[in-house]
């Protein structure tokens, strides 16, 4: 086949070689990415405020830069879902359910949101359906709020730049400053919880799994219907939890994937 050179839409290859350039850092300021592509700040700007509109791209948690969006996480790589570390993660899924009797999920954070990454179901006749590939509100999620809590203020003040946060469930925190207090919690206990937050009448429980940078950080979670699941339940499946991820840190191995 000959060349498509001359078919070429300008502002269309622009954003394509701007996604994957996320595939080796991971954020980008305007002025970085027009450097790296050799386009004006202005063209670069457009391009990730299209980016941005459509999902692709979100704001990082300094809030000066891009980062990988939902909707680019579903087409590349991300932690948890390259095959190699899929892998390597399956058995602590498999020991997690096994442990909690309910259904485990890996969950990763992108902007402010969470996406599931795998997990296994529960067996249980009613049980909370596995939801790969989905994405939630991070703020409303127990995997979210785990997550959120191994930022700073500073990071975190970025990210939610209102008081105001959506309301998911009337269950859901709704101003940054009980999310900011709830975080601080939870880096003592080492777990987060959902009570209803995200889903009314479900319940769950979270505890970091992986990652030391933002790219690569993971929370496991466990799920169960609220007849199931009342805080003691979840501070005994915390445990169980604790010992899964252990397998994972006891294997000494980055998840796979290309680094800045």
């Amino acid at each position: 086949m000959g060349s498509t050179s001359g078919y070429t839409i300008a502002s269309l290859d622009t954003g394509l070689q701007l996604m994957q350039l996320f595939r080796t850092y991971d954020s980008l300021t305007v002025s970085e990415a027009a450097a790296l592509l050799s386009v004006g700040r202005s063209t670069a700007h457009r391009v990730l405020s299209t980016l941005e509109g459509r999902g692709f791209v979100v704001r990082d948690s300094s809030g000066h830069g891009y980062a990988a969006g939902p909707e680019l996480v579903r087409l590349g790589h991300p932690a948890g879902f390259g095959t190699a570390f899929r892998e390597r993660l399956g058995p602590v899924l498999d020991d997690a359910a096994r442990r909690t009797g309910e259904t485990v999920q890996s969950v990763t954070l992108i902007g402010d949101q969470i996406i599931v990454t795998d997990g296994r179901e529960s067996s249980h006749p009613v049980r909370v359906m596995l939801t790969t590939g989905r994405t939630h509100p991070a703020h409303a999620t127990a995997g979210g709020k785990m997550l959120l809590s191994r930022m700073t203020t500073e990071q975190l003040c970025s990210l939610y730049p209102q008081e105001r946060l959506p309301e998911v469930t009337p269950r859901t925190l709704t101003s940054r400053a009980a999310l900011l207090a709830e975080l601080e919690g939870i880096r003592e206990r080492g777990h987060a919880m959902s009570l209803g937050e995200s889903v009314r009448g479900v319940n769950t429980v979270a505890v970091p799994l992986a990652g030391s940078c933002p790219r690569d950080r993971l929370a496991l979670t466990a799920s169960a219907p609220a007849d199931r699941g009342d805080e003691a339940a979840l501070a005994r499946r915390a445990d169980e939890l604790h010992r899964s991820a252990a397998q994972l840190v006891s294997a000494r191995q980055p998840p796979d994937g290309p680094r800045a």
